[in-house]
């Protein structure tokens, strides 16, 4: 895009505003003559030179260092924006004479950009020229529109330096007047930055700087419906970008990081939604609220992809309900998204109402119904049978199916069964595969020389599926598919071979047809083994609770008596002695008028009815446990609702107990309690489903933590077989915590619901556990795990980030990766903490510095973090970022220069004092610093240029 040339002042403007002139001004005449010369061979459209870019940014550099002498004249200022109008404009004048061209060199196309960046930089040495309307504003413009260049053509560090820039300027102009056109036109340009910086943050892999911008990008949407479009959509295409990374790879995915990209993805599509939704509420043209419409729908129908992915079925659900009452436009994936939720909720009904209307509808390909046929069989099975048959049918009678479509839906019906087993299901496929392969409309789909391949790929698919049948002596559903199957014989000789091996295994199944006593001997062999099995797994339970019950003993009524009366006389000793000696006939088989858990629950309550008692409850809780496991728990508990109370009973106590020693810090016997507790918890009485009960989880996490407190009470360090037990008592916990969070996901109420700090305990446990046994790795997967769940926060990972930093836990990757993941959930708040984003920081700067063997390694990595905290302050408002930590990071950054400086390292040298100098310049307070560090870098690259080595004077941290 042209930039209209600038029109100067009148003349009387400069007599009264122009400074003294420069003391250079016979260099700076000859330098801008240069200049122009070179700007009129730009505007000539031959083939550019690759000089010109270095010449231009020779001219630029010079330009640079005459400035630093004292101030140009006002009219030279003007003549210098002026020139740089007319570069941009020639830049824009070959760009579109070439934009046809595909000829161009990558050499020319990097010097265009490069001409277009010098533009820009001679506008930033005399951006205080007067006479020119917001000057900041056109030269943060330059800026932006030569990043997005470098951005196009992957130079991502120009385009960096580029939005830097305008950031820079854009932030001075904003602490001036409020109201006006330019304040509007300066926080759109801000807000276009902003987006474009995300953009390259994102592709450099600097997530967290990418979000933290986005984030910033909320303020400056100011009502306008076009920059909530463009945000949202910024949002979606990091979603999908992370859907697909996942996609990419699935080693990662199963190690559960592929878990936190669909999290993170489905945390950046909400986003979006949110901005379409506040933008249809501001909206002033029509075509605004179509736009914004289109996206929401898009993004919503991502959101349930992603939710499908992660099995959230009910979350798919709301969000199809919501496409299809609010959206005139039903995407054709909206049916296959709701079935496949359908079919992973168990409700087939629901889903074969979806396949059904796929039916009716004529706007879905044919490989998206395909597919959908597929996924519906798949989960279904011999039940969805009819319901495949009628789908394929009607769209056989609706629209042109091609052969390969065929192919692939008998495919699906032979791909699960094909073994030949021989029972009813596999009947069921065998007749829905043959009517298929049968129909009229089918085979007519194979006729023809080009359909050769598929022919025999359909014969060949129901061939092998006959030969299995035929190998399981089930002549008849094997002659039958051997039947079909000479119906897509190929033509020419090989048909010849084909039919003649058709006819003679036809003729085997009819023979094998008429053994009918053979067949009779294998169902009654088959029904014999059946019958062991079942014997050989029921015989010795019920042997022996016959043998129980079928006991007496009359002498129990004196003891129930007699415990009855010291109950009474409050004599607890002689009540808990008799009703323990009542104990001893149910292990000898007597058969008891009370059943014996009400005996054990009965000496267990007198006992805690006194205080200090819990060592003897203990011990009876152990017989209860015992002999749960011997008689198995409905034999014990009871059935039904009696046994789930007094199972219910058990389990509340030991876990009571357990906390009451917890808080009393009595940790051994703390331990016993709550690993007695995940035991009755994690009972499963009769007509109850077999699944993870919360309580078991937290009972085991608890016991865990209790061992290692008494551990550390009685200062004996475990042995490594002590390390291991509990260590398999938390990967037990583990595994649990996961179902259980999967579970807690469909459930609309929070009694389900496991507690998140639990989940950080058993992950603090287990980081400390692995530790001693140096299982680095194994300590990586905890805290990764506990990162991808949804207990984590940041405060957590921030928490197990500092821990492992430091002491005698120390681990530098986990440090490394917790601290990381924190910075990437603070940075992804509305309003970040900026408190623990410093603090943050600073320790992974440290951690780097002290794990780093090689020095080079070691400065790259610690240069990437200063770096990263200069790209989050850029833009902030002043004191936003602490002042202190800020002063910490110029000054540090300033200091790490001296090694490279002293050892003649100029370019090391000059990187370090350059970013310390950067990051100056966005603190407050330093002003002072700032100028001795220009003076500093001044003088050093003068000198630098003669000797080459130098003694840098570190700054002092305050």
């Amino acid at each position: 895009m042209r930039i209209a040339e600038l029109t100067p002042p009148p003349p009387h403007y400069h007599h009264h505003t122009s400074p003294p002139p420069s003391t250079a001004s016979p260099h700076l005449d000859s330098l801008i003559s240069h200049l122009d010369s070179i700007i009129i061979q730009s505007s000539q459209h031959s083939p550019l030179s690759p000089s010109l870019p270095s010449d231009l940014r020779h001219c630029v550099t010079r330009l640079s260092q005459l400035a630093q002498l004292g101030p140009f004249p006002n009219p030279t200022k003007l003549q210098i924006w002026s020139l740089c109008f007319r570069l941009w404009n020639s830049c824009v004048d070959y760009s579109n004479s070439n934009s046809k061209s595909k000829s161009d060199s990558e050499a020319v196309d990097d010097g265009h950009a490069e001409m277009r960046h010098v533009a820009a930089d001679l506008l930033r040495i005399v951006v205080d020229v007067e006479g020119v309307p917001a000057p900041e504003l056109k030269t943060a413009s330059f800026y932006h529109r030569t990043g997005l260049i470098w951005h196009e053509k992957k130079r991502f560090e120009k385009a960096i330096e580029c939005f830097e820039r305008a950031t820079s300027l854009i932030s001075k102009m904003e602490t001036r007047s409020r109201g006006n056109e330019v304040d509007r036109e300066t926080r759109k340009l801000l807000f276009e930055v902003n987006v474009a910086r995300a953009r390259t943050a994102w592709d450099t892999k600097e997530l967290n700087v990418a979000i933290a911008l986005l984030n910033r990008c909320k303020k400056g949407t100011e009502d306008s419906a076009m920059r909530y479009l463009s945000l949202a959509n910024q949002y979606l295409l990091f979603g999908k970008s992370l859907c697909r990374s996942r996609d990419k790879n699935d080693e990662e995915k199963r190690s559960g990081d592929g878990g936190n990209d669909d999290r993170e993805a489905l945390r950046m599509m909400n986003e979006a939604l949110e901005l379409c939704e506040r933008g249809l509420r501001v909206v002033k043209r029509r075509e605004e609220a179509v736009s914004l419409k289109e996206l929401r729908d898009k993004t919503l129908r991502f959101v349930a992809a992603v939710n499908l992915n992660k099995e959230e079925f009910e979350s798919v659900i709301k969000c199809v309900r919501v496409l299809r009452e609010n959206s005139s436009d039903q995407h054709p994936s909206l049916s296959v998204l709701a079935m496949k939720a359908w079919l992973g909720l168990g409700r087939f009904g629901e889903a074969e109402k979806e396949l059904r209307g796929m039916v009716v509808e004529k706007g879905i390909p044919e490989g998206i119904w395909v597919t959908a046929v597929e996924a519906y069989f798949k989960t279904v099975g011999v039940a969805g049978v009819e319901t495949v048959r009628s789908v394929f049918m009607g769209l056989l009678g609706r629209c042109s199916v091609s052969a390969a479509a065929a192919i692939r839906v008998v495919c699906k019906v032979v791909a699960d069964g094909g073994n030949g087993a021989g029972g009813e299901g596999e009947k069921v496929r065998a007749a829905l595969a043959a009517e298929l392969a049968a129909d009229e409309r089918v085979v007519a789909l194979f006729v023809g020389d080009r359909r050769g391949k598929e022919r025999t790929n359909m014969h060949a698919i129901l061939w092998n599926y006959a030969a299995a049948y035929f190998k399981t002596k089930d002549y008849k559903i094997s002659a039958e598919l051997f039947e079909k199957a000479m119906l897509y014989v190929p033509s020419g000789m090989e048909s010849r071979i084909l039919r003649a091996k058709g006819f003679r295994v036809l003729s085997l199944c009819h023979l094998g047809l008429s053994q009918l006593d053979q067949a009779q001997e294998y169902i009654d062999e088959a029904e014999k083994f059946k019958i062991f099995l079942q014997n050989n797994y029921h015989d010795a339970a019920i042997s022996q609770v016959q043998a129980i019950m079928s006991c007496t003993d009359f002498t129990t009524d004196f003891l129930s008596l007699a415990a009855h009366e010291a109950v009474a006389c409050a004599a607890n000793p002689v009540a808990v002695a008799a009703l323990s000696n009542l104990l001893n006939f149910y292990s000898s088989g007597k058969m008891m008028p009370i059943s014996e858990v009400v005996v054990l629950r009965t000496i267990v309550m007198i006992l805690l009815q006194k205080p200090d008692n819990e060592q003897d409850a203990l011990i009876f809780m152990k017989k209860a446990q015992a002999r749960m496991a011997e008689l198995g728990p409905d034999k014990f508990f009871g059935k039904k609702e009696v046994g789930r109370r007094e199972r219910s009973w058990f389990a509340t106590t030991a876990w009571n107990n357990g906390t009451r020693a917890g808080e009393a810090k009595i940790y051994d016997l703390c331990t016993e309690y709550f690993m007695l507790a995940s035991d009755f918890y994690g009972v499963v009485m009769e007509g109850e489903v077999e699944g993870n009960d919360p309580m078991v989880c937290k009972s085991i996490i608890l016991s865990v933590s209790a061992m290692i407190a008494a551990e550390k009470q009685k200062k004996v360090a475990f042995v490594d077989a002590e390390v291991k037990h509990a260590i398999e008592m938390l990967d037990k916990a583990r595994k649990m915590l996961a179902s259980i969070s999967t579970a807690d996901e469909l459930l609309d109420s929070q009694d389900g619901k496991t507690d998140a700090n639990l989940h950080f305990i058993y992950t603090f446990n287990a980081y400390e556990l692995y530790g001693r046994l140096k299982d680095s790795g194994s300590q990586q997967l905890a805290v990764k795990s506990f990162a991808n769940s949804k207990a984590c926060n940041p405060k957590y990972l921030l928490q197990i980030g500092l821990t492992s930093s430091e002491g005698p836990l120390f681990n530098s990757e986990v440090a490394t990766y917790a601290l990381n993941t924190s910075l990437t959930h603070l940075l992804a708040s509305p309003t970040p903490d900026y408190q623990n984003v410093a603090m943050i920081i600073r320790r992974l700067i440290t951690v780097s510095v002290v794990c780093k063997n090689n020095f080079d390694d070691e400065d790259d990595a610690v240069y990437a973090l200063y770096r990263q905290a200069y790209r989050i302050m850029v833009g902030l408002k002043e004191g936003e970022y602490p002042v202190e930590e800020g002063k910490w990071l110029a000054t540090t950054a300033w200091n790490r220069a001296s090694v490279p400086v002293r050892l003649g390292e100029v370019d090391a040298g000059k990187k370090w004092m350059t970013l310390g100098l950067e990051l100056a310049r966005n603190v407050p307070g330093m002003e002072t610093h700032r100028a001795s560090m220009e003076d500093y870098i001044a003088g050093f690259e003068k000198k630098s240029r003669k000797d080459g080595k130098q003694e840098l004077k570190p700054m002092e941290t305050d």
